[in-house]
């Protein structure tokens, strides 16, 4: 398993763009955060996971209210914000979003929730 933090490289989104001609809002954080807390009541920490070749977005255990959790809320905020760039990006904003707002699952303890962030090929060079 290997995570994927900024690994796109600046203008790739063009190329990346699924939805070319297609305009959807980015997401941002506030409105990630806002729906994490509207959904859950609190803030799920998000990563970007590569598995067997397949990108992946996993809705995690651990969340920023939690002591034990590893992140203030700087930090936190600035982590959600890589993961959300690489996906706007790749022109999944709206998948996103829609997959936030209509999941009816609840990580639990050592269980991710995870969607495949469905790319075309041209990402496979960056994606070991």
């Amino acid at each position: 398993m290997q995570r994927l933090g900024s690994l796109i490289p600046d203008g790739l989104n063009v190329l990346l763009n699924p939805q070319i001609g297609v305009p959807t809002p980015p997401l941002e954080v506030d409105e990630v955060v806002s729906c994490l807390k509207e959904r859950w009541g609190v803030s799920y920490d998000l990563q970007l996971v590569v598995r067997e070749g397949r990108l992946y977005l996993q809705l995690m255990w651990a969340y920023l209210e939690q002591q034990s959790f590893p992140l203030d809320e700087r930090a936190y905020r600035l982590h959600l914000g890589e993961v959300i760039e690489v996906v706007n990006r790749l022109g999944l904003a709206q998948n996103v979003r829609e997959w936030l707002f209509a999941n009816t699952k609840k990580p639990r303890l050592g269980k991710a929730i995870g969607l495949h962030l469905k790319t075309d090929n041209r990402l496979d060079e960056f994606v070991l």
